[in-house]
């Protein structure tokens, strides 16, 4: 292998969780056996937000310049659009050059690994980043699936290496897929077939690695429940103890393509010694395996705990499952070539600063907020935190038409005016914006937030994303 490696990474889970025994209660069932909990999108957050905000952590940790990189690798079987490369919103919300190399790799939960071999291929500073969301039939399938995304910032010469890749193929239909008019994800539910397709496959993949069960420190298996990646580290392939190191399921829940990225990350930041492992399984069948030497000195895998209880019946609402989304009137109309030409203004990347008095203003178009001239405003990068100069609450009935699906998920929803330092520290300006992440109620004028990405709305039938703000814990 080359000395191509992984340099930082970072995790992104949903706020949210809905316990096991929430969802027992409510259909006297848990599918899902060895998880306790599971990660609840927002109603603002999709695999696109989930991606960017893991890409964002991993940049931060590797104190990367986001011109740095030179390609990203997106993996995601949820992608808000079924055809549309989604890679160009990572590339303008992080601010990465506009000769960024996108990938975009799907159809199933082995895409993380897709698009690391990816990233481990190419050269250069390469993001691989896998983001996932799936759903399923509520009165089973869905139990156990959660959400999030992990990063992977590849690279020469990082601090940890690449030492070996392996793959295994062999025809296995039905473990897992989705049909093609269908949002969920089902199996033939033939649970001895299944166990065996990924047991058997997967481990093909770890022998071509040729290492030996005690050489192997830290471990992320496929996860789809708590059980299984036991069960495929059985008969001494992997000891219990490495496989432990990168259990996250049992409290996110399956993230789809993440769950074994995220799980990555908790190896990779462990104590313990010796090689990491990680194996994919891709339903149809295939098994990709990775051998890796060296830790991530982080904690971003601290991102798997904690989080907030909901209730089973507002994960269903969060996630759009118990709402009809319908919209009265026209709202906003806001043409695409227009949201376009703003995307920076959007992100809340820049402001303008006047030609004439020097002065900040947002969005930086028309007249100079300060001394009123029309000028043709400077771009100015802005810092990603503020500070809260106002704040209102937009209950039921008084938001406009085009936020109505968000309030259906999410409830009254906070807006703000937020003071933003330009980058370099030379002076302020003031943005408008919502809140996310909070109960907008505990937000008070003076507190700190921080930006972030998340979907804004969807105008005729393309999600537009923008920055929102959530206060800084």
């Amino acid at each position: 292998m080359s000395d191509r490696g992984i340099a930082a990474a970072g995790v992104s889970v949903p706020r949210g969780r809905v316990s096991a025994d929430e969802v027992a209660e409510a259909w006297g069932t848990f599918d899902g056996r060895g998880i306790d909990s599971t990660a609840v999108p927002a109603g603002d957050e999709d695999a696109v937000t989930m991606a960017v905000a893991a890409a964002r952590r991993a940049l931060d940790n590797a104190d990367a310049d986001p011109a740095s990189v030179d390609a990203v690798a997106l993996a995601t079987t949820t992608p808000p659009l079924a055809e549309e490369e989604l890679v160009p919103r990572l590339v303008r919300a992080l601010r990465l050059p506009r000769k960024t190399r996108a990938w975009h790799h799907g159809q199933s939960t082995a895409a993380g690994a897709d698009a690391l071999e990816t990233a481990l291929n190419a050269e250069g500073t390469v993001l691989a980043v896998a983001a996932d969301a799936p759903t399923g039939d509520l009165a089973g399938d869905d139990h156990a699936l959660g959400a999030g995304a992990a990063a992977f910032l590849v690279d020469d010469g990082a601090s940890v290496s690449f030492e070996g890749v392996a793959a295994a193929t062999d025809e296995s239909p039905g473990v897992r897929f989705r049909e093609a008019d269908s949002d969920e994800v089902t199996s033939l539910d033939i649970t001895g077939y299944e166990r065996a397709a990924v047991r058997e496959t997967t481990r093909s993949a770890i022998a071509g690695l040729g290492l030996d069960a005690d050489d192997i420190g830290a471990a992320s298996l496929p996860q789809p429940n708590g059980s299984m990646p036991y069960r495929v580290a059985g008969e001494g392939v992997v000891s219990n103890e490495a496989v432990a190191e990168g259990v996250v399921v049992d409290r996110i829940g399956d993230a789809g393509a993440a769950t074994v990225p995220i799980g990555l990350v908790a190896a990779l930041e462990s104590d313990t010694d010796g090689s990491v492992l990680a194996a994919f399984f891709g339903s149809g069948g295939s098994g990709v395996a990775f051998a890796l030497s060296g830790r991530l000195d982080t904690a971003e895998a601290a991102a798997v705990d904690g989080g907030e209880a909901v209730s089973y019946v507002e994960s269903l609402r969060k996630r759009g499952r118990v709402v009809d989304g319908d919209v009265a009137g026209g709202g906003a109309n806001v043409s695409l070539p227009t949201w376009r030409r703003t995307l920076d203004s959007r992100y809340a990347l820049t402001a303008g600063r006047c030609p004439e008095c020097g002065s900040l203003s947002f969005p930086g178009e028309g007249a100079c907020d300060d001394c009123f001239e029309r000028v043709e405003f400077e771009r100015v990068p802005l810092s990603p935190d503020g500070t809260v100069a106002a704040r209102t609450i937009i209950g039921q009935g008084g938001a406009p038409p085009e936020f109505v699906e968000l309030q259906e998920r999410e409830g009254a929803y906070g807006a703000v005016l937020v003071r933003v330092d330009a980058a370099d520290g030379d002076g302020s300006a003031l943005m408008p914006a919502q809140l996310t992440d909070c109960d907008p109620e505990e937000v008070e004028v003076g507190d700190a937030v921080r930006r972030t990405v998340r979907r804004i709305y969807v105008q005729e039938g393309v999600p537009r994303y923008g920055a929102k703000f959530a206060p800084v814990e």
